[in-house]
Order: C-alpha cells, then structure tokens, then sequence
C-alpha cells in the first residue's frame, strides 16, 4: 500500500503511557491527563511493543482523482494527532504570550485570567477545564495542556483580546513573533 511518509513512522509509547482501542476512537492515559481520539475509518491502528502504526485501511490502486488523494492523506494526518495525543499525556504543550504596552498587566487568580489592557476596565477570560495558566512575570502568560489544541485555541482567544497594532508594536503576541512595524505618515 502507498501511504504517506509521515504516516510510515511509528509512534513510540513513552513510558507510564497507556493506550487502548475501543472500537472507534483511541483513548491515551498518562502523567498529564487523558485524550480521546476519533479514529477515522480509513485508518488502521496497530499498537504493539510500545509502539503504534498508522495505516491505510483499503488500496487505493483502483481509485481515481479526489477519492483517492483523500484516502492518502487521512493516515498521515491521523498519524499526526495521535501523536499529538501521546506526547500530551506524557509530557504537554505550552504557550508563551507577551503583553507590550504601557500599563498591560495579566494575573492568574485560579480559574480566571484577568487582564489590563488599556480598556477602561479589566477583561476576565475564564480558564477552560484541562488548562493551566500561569503569570511569571506581570507582562508573561504561560499555557498550559495536554491537548495541542485547545491549548493552541485558549492562546489565539487571549491574543485576539488585543492583537499587535503595526505602528508602536503594542499588544499580546507570541513569544516567537515577529511584528513588522509600519512607518507612520511624515507631514
């Protein structure tokens, strides 16, 4: 069978991992919590010696056309969240968040997040369950979660709140973004 090169790759269970199949979905237990996965019907899940293969469920040989590069694509992005789904019960994912601007302040009181960002009152965001939030410093917030994608949505829900404006910089940004600043009108 042709499938792609992502979906090749085994997936190696880490220690204190435990995987099971139940009919269609995949449910990953460890450390950090618990993640269910909906497996897709095209795919086929092995899960032997600590490791976990990806493959297509039929041959696509006498398919044609979209059919048939739906049916190569599903493994590989299968592959990818499982995978996603295992290393975040075993280690987790984080979000890092810079506030810059004047008077920007973010504190973590346990299930909310209240925020100073030049309004004229603060803004709360209520934490989603499975997520941690934590405020280092005033200006730094770090998220937390088992889940790649929650914790990816809960990041881009903050940074919406104030995006970077282009001509001073000022707002919520990743900590690996680059904003390119605009130059302003000359008279």
């Amino acid at each position: 069978m042709t499938t792609s090169r992502i979906a090749r790759r085994p997936i190696a269970i880490p220690a204190g991992v435990d995987v099971k199949i139940q009919g269609e979905t995949l449910l990953a237990k460890g450390p950090k919590g618990q993640l269910t996965v909906s497996l897709h019907p095209f795919v086929k899940i092995n899960v032997e010696n600590n490791t976990i293969n990806v493959s297509q469920d039929k041959e696509v040989e006498g398919m044609t056309g979209v059919v048939r590069k739906l049916h190569k694509s599903i493994p590989g992005t299968m592959r990818a969240v499982i995978h996603n789904a295992v290393y975040g019960v075993s280690t987790g994912f984080q979000e890092r968040l810079l506030l810059v601007g004047v008077g920007y302040r973010a504190q973590a009181k346990g299930k909310v997040l209240s925020l100073s960002l030049g309004f004229s009152h603060p803004t709360e965001y209520a934490v989603p369950e499975g997520i941690t939030i934590e405020t280092p410093v005033q200006t730094e917030i770090v998220i937390k979660g088992a889940s790649k994608e929650v914790v990816g949505q809960v990041a881009a829900e903050i940074r919406s709140m104030r995006s970077p404006e282009p001509y001073k910089g000022k707002g919520i940004r990743y900590a690996n973004e680059k904003i390119e600043l605009k130059e302003t009108k000359k008279k």
